[in-house]
């Protein structure tokens, strides 16, 4: 079976954009990035389930779709492997396939190296690569099984690529491992017409934000050329386009979404 098929120059713009008939997961849903992500999914036709630990959370994020009967709530822990394939089956049960996993569920407790206990760092690691790499598993067995392809996207950072912030090791260690896994991912899927691609958000301005000192938000703020931190919809226009079949021949790929951040290099203090 030929999963890649060469596109065809003359099909509608709008009908490359169409997810109609497809399903989406998003981990981490309940808010920011995820929610911003499964509400362009869903615009653009597809069934989304939002998986969360916080099932409250997501409930009250679910019920300000517009269609609500696209929408599922399904609560997990991206880390745990029996979660994981729930969240699938679940999926599944609800709307009878999965063709779209984004694994953006991620946590990001900042401290200094020195002052980093191993438990956070270790919890950094489970949630945001182990997740990773657990979630992917679960969608991918599925979409094979399907035997009609799929899309992977991983929510990455940029501090996979140059750390942006001091007090992150233990978080960019984790979506360092991330921007490689996807590209072995990418290798071995490709046969069954699944593509595993990342995006690496710069600063997001999202609710998770609100413990963080507002003096260090402006001090990485102002090392941003495009003179704004990001906002979930800037990350949710870009997975869209890797979900849909404007991204047609791309696979193993990460692209990065800071405003220019990184272009400056060091860090900014904690």
């Amino acid at each position: 079976m030929n999963f890649f098929p060469k596109p065809s120059d003359r099909a509608p713009i709008a009908s490359l954009l169409d997810l109609k008939g497809k399903t989406a997961i998003v981990t981490g849903a309940a808010q920011g990035i995820g929610l911003g992500v499964a509400r362009r999914l869903h615009q653009a036709g597809a069934k989304v389930a939002l998986a969360d630990m916080n099932r409250d959370a997501a409930n009250r994020a679910a019920a300000e779709f517009e269609k609500p009967d696209g929408v599922a709530v399904i609560a997990g822990d991206v880390s745990k492997k029996a979660d994981a394939e729930a969240m699938v089956r679940a999926a599944v049960e609800r709307f009878g396939r999965v063709d779209i996993f984004v694994n953006n569920a991620g946590i990001y407790p900042m401290a200094p190296f020195l002052q980093t206990d191993i438990e956070t760092a270790r919890r950094t690691l489970e949630v945001n690569l182990l997740g990773m790499f657990i979630c992917s598993q679960a969608a991918a067995h599925q979409m094979v099984a399907q035997g009609t392809g799929g899309r992977i996207i991983a929510v990455s950072s940029v501090e996979s690529v140059n750390p942006t912030v001091e007090g992150l090791a233990h978080y960019g260690a984790s979506k360092a491992g991330v921007t490689a896994m996807i590209k072995t991912l990418a290798l071995e899927l490709a046969p069954h017409g699944i593509t595993v691609n990342s995006v690496a958000p710069g600063g997001v301005r999202t609710p998770g934000l609100g413990s963080i000192d507002e003096n260090l938000l402006a001090a990485v703020e102002a090392q941003v050329p495009m003179k704004r931190m990001g906002i979930p919809e800037d990350i949710a226009r870009v997975v869209l386009f890797l979900a849909s079949d404007l991204c047609t021949h791309m696979t193993g790929t990460q692209l990065v979404v800071d405003g220019g951040r990184t272009l400056r290099g060091a860090a900014a203090p904690a």
